[in-house]
């Protein structure tokens, strides 16, 4: 096995291009032949993926790990690719067995609410190569995907400070698990920072980092009624500019926004929203992006040429693995020297002149 610590990426804006590419229809049958692509030639190698909950459109990291496994057999029609949905966390252990069962050549599991199954699968089939999104690695056969997204929600939280005319704004969680919390740490750092530059004092509602026992949470990545109630109260105590980070949950909002008419503005994440939840494009100021699909596509690429990377990667704004998308519909509302300053601000934490302090910051290695 070959240890590889950063895998190449691609811009945000690419990113968000493939996954409108993959948001075709689906296969039903998953875990038969319905559920993979069969290789053209020459031995196949097998990649198999076990989702979170949410599905495989869940317009989040299920979908956009998943767009990296057909980006990987787009370019080599030797590998199959197959994946399994999860209903629940009952599910994670028995989906993880069965795919190891199958013989796969590598098990992808999404969701760092899968960490202590990957552990224990992977601790009982040490020459089964796995890998895991939005964890560190839970044995010496896992490969981690981790994103230093604090960075990118710094930005979010930046942007959102530079748009709103309330001088409030808001964030809000689906489950308080640290994959979710550290956008939210980077999107409060933002605003903290914004104050500090221009003498302002725009307030976030829904998060402070220094109060994480107060955040707002909706229980859940799949509840758009609870994602929708939640960004309404924040919306009725003032906040004009909500950055959800909520997976499907996150779709409330954007129902929210529309409702609210025009008064209401969102910054999405994971992928770029205008093209993962395009129906609520006009209501995305921008996203603060993960890279999933790149660095899980570079990963299935050298595991099918027998070089299975070890180790872990994490995204950070300067290897392209979180950044912001597009202003899209908002590009001639962003004023010239809003979106100056966020190059500023991106270049200040890549060279360290800005420190990120959130407690939930993964370093790269």
């Amino acid at each position: 096995m070959k240890t590889i610590h950063r895998l190449a990426p691609v811009a945000a804006l690419g990113v968000t291009a493939l996954l409108l590419a993959s948001c075709g229809d689906r296969p039903d049958d998953t875990s038969g032949s319905g559920g993979q692509a069969s290789g053209s030639g020459g031995d196949a190698f097998t990649a198999c993926m076990v989702l979170d909950t949410g599905g495989v459109d869940d317009r989040s990291f299920n979908e956009s790990s998943y767009a990296g496994f057909e980006q990987a057999k787009a370019e080599n029609p030797a590998i199959e690719i197959s994946y399994v949905p999860s209903n629940s966390d009952a599910d994670y252990v028995p989906n993880l067995n069965a795919e190891v069962a199958k013989g796969c050549g590598t098990i992808v599991a999404v969701g760092g609410l899968m960490k202590d199954a990957v552990a224990e699968v992977a601790k009982a089939n040490p020459d089964q190569a796995f890998a895991e999104i939005d964890s560190d690695a839970a044995a010496d056969n896992v490969y981690a995907f981790q994103y230093n997204t604090a960075e990118g929600g710094f930005l979010g939280g930046y942007l959102a400070a530079g748009m709103t005319k309330t001088g409030t704004v808001g964030t809000w969680g689906g489950i308080n698990i640290p994959p979710v919390t550290i956008y939210m740490d980077g999107f409060w750092e933002g605003v903290q920072y914004y104050n500090q530059q221009k003498g302002t004092s725009v307030k976030v509602l829904g998060w402070d980092e220094k109060n994480p026992d107060g955040g707002t949470f909706a229980n859940s990545f799949q509840d758009q009624g609870a994602g929708r109630s939640i960004t309404e109260t924040l919306a009725g105590q003032g906040a004009d500019v909500i950055m959800p980070v909520a997976g499907q949950a996150g779709l409330g909002a954007g129902a929210a926004a529309e409702a609210a008419g025009g008064s209401l503005n969102l910054i999405w994440v994971d992928t770029d929203g205008c093209q993962s939840a395009s129906q609520y494009c006009q209501y995305f100021i921008s996203s603060v992006t993960k890279n999933l699909t790149n660095a899980v596509k570079d990963y299935v690429l050298a595991a099918a040429e027998g070089d299975t990377p070890t180790g872990g990667y994490v995204g950070t704004l300067e290897n392209e693995g979180t950044g912001l998308a597009p202003f899209n519909q908002f590009d001639a509302k962003v004023p010239a020297e809003l979106k100056s300053e966020l190059e500023a601000v991106k270049a200040g934490i890549i060279d360290g002149s800005i420190e990120i302090t959130s407690p939930n910051a993964i370093k790269a290695s």
